[in-house]
């Protein structure tokens, strides 16, 4: 028997809004504000003790350490440095290297189940994250932390990251989705991208294009795909340059529904010739415009299946405030015909105040039992562990931070010794080795 986890991103103790991803309307728009990374972390954890009170099995990726002493070292800072140094060089960089958005997972990896790989293993690579300078200092402790806990290469094999060019800008499973009768059942794998390898990473009208299909290629060959079980479909234009930097913003898939957009995809009737099974839920313009759509994330909601079998979604407040898409849903929950039975709002504003839903904060990972057992750390989610997390949250993380307070060499140390208590809270005691 498989289930699907939903690795949840631990918000970090330097969450802020530094307005460092081009495309992201709600990134750039909120820039300059002054951010609670207690807060925000404590919204995602509640989230978490929900679902976990629903049956949802839950995990635990843990926030990455900042400023990451080896990103500081390829810069050609050493151990020592200040704050001051990285001003004197650019204000920029120090918000760079600051970045808590490691805690959107959906960026994490692009991950198989066992039952779809040529080995018989599950596969994770690490998304290279290239088209965002702030989010490719990621990738070596994204790899480091994934190694960490997917450790048992009897059952899983985790991929080095593809390289870091433009050609092979992966963004990770925010582009990717599988289409499976259940979790458990071999599944169609569907990649989303943006451009050709040949193309401009940039739109016609400046946004980015961050998926390149050619990684999409190169992933799916490197897990051992199926090649007549893959579909390649291009995001649409329009939903780029309206402010959908990935495609999870417009589009969610779990098992055999697809819920979008009706301006998602370039051509729609490609991902409905490919995957024949799908249920496709295809929301009108008419109904909910790409705008709204945008605004409030309805389609970066969690699309999950509840114990009983129905679907749930799992949105943002802001869906609810938000009148086109309340009334959506509204109609389509009295709607027998629709597979979405049930909604659960909650509040996540500090992490969509930074561009980022309930979809971006997990990255989901179907396991057998024996997979289940295998996870090194103690990173599945129950009550005890929520607890400890809260009052860890609680006991080490800011109330307020605004973006001068980067500049503030306590809060480097404050969050180098939070991080190494919550290693031993996660009992993976080498967690942050690799980032000293």
């Amino acid at each position: 028997m498989s289930v699907e986890v939903n690795f949840d991103g631990l918000v970090g103790p330097t969450h802020n809004y530094a307005g460092l991803s081009l495309g992201n309307r709600a990134s750039i728009g909120n820039a300059g504000r002054t951010s609670s990374p207690r807060r925000a972390a404590l919204q995602g954890l509640a989230k978490m003790r929900e679902l976990v009170a629903l049956g949802i099995p839950q995990g635990i990726l843990p926030p990455q350490r900042r400023p990451d002493p080896i990103v500081l070292r390829h810069l050609g800072f050493d151990a020592g440095t200040t704050p001051d140094a990285l001003l004197d060089v650019s204000p920029g960089l120090l918000a760079m290297v600051m970045s808590a958005s490691s805690m959107w997972t959906a960026n994490a990896a692009t991950v198989s189940p066992s039952t779809d790989t040529s080995d018989g293993r599950v596969h994770l690579t690490p998304a290279n994250l290239s088209s965002m300078t702030h989010r490719s200092f990621e990738v070596e402790q994204t790899h480091h932390t994934l190694r960490s806990i997917f450790a048992d290469e009897a059952h899983f094999r985790v991929h080095d990251p593809l390289p870091h060019a433009a050609v092979f800008a992966d963004e990770g499973a925010a582009n990717h989705g599988r289409i499976a009768t259940t979790h458990g059942d071999p599944g169609t794998h569907v990649f989303v991208y943006g451009r050709e390898p040949d193309e401009s990473a940039l739109s016609p009208a400046g946004f980015p294009r961050r998926q390149s299909r050619l990684a999409s290629r190169l992933i799916s060959h490197s897990h051992g795909h199926d090649p007549a079980r893959v579909v390649f479909v291009r995001q649409s234009a329009e939903a780029i340059d309206a402010g959908a930097f990935h495609n999870d913003v417009v589009a969610v898939i779990n098992e055999n529904v697809v819920f979008a957009h009706e301006n998602a995809f370039a051509d729609p009737a490609e991902l409905r010739a490919r995957a024949p099974g799908a249920t496709i839920v295809e929301v009108p313009a008419a109904d909910v415009s790409l705008d709204d759509a945008i605004s409030s994330y309805l389609f970066n909601s969690q699309l999950i299946t509840d114990p009983d079998g129905s679907m749930m979604l799992v949105a943002p407040i802001e869906v609810s405030t938000t009148p086109s898409t309340s009334a959506y849903l509204d109609a389509a929950i009295a709607d027998d015909g629709n597979p979405i039975g049930s909604v659960h709002y909650f509040d996540l504003r500090e992490s969509m105040s930074n561009g980022g839903g309930p979809a971006c904060l997990r990255l989901r990972v179907v396991l057998t039992e024996a997979e289940l057992a295998a996870l090194r750390g103690n990173v599945i989610v129950d009550a005890p562990l929520l607890g400890d997390l809260e009052t860890w949250v609680n006991r080490h993380y800011r109330d307020e931070l605004t973006p001068d307070d980067l500049g503030d060499v306590d809060l480097w140390h404050e969050s180098d010794h939070a991080l190494d208590e919550l290693s031993r809270i996660l009992d993976l005691p080498d967690l942050y080795a690799d980032a000293r």
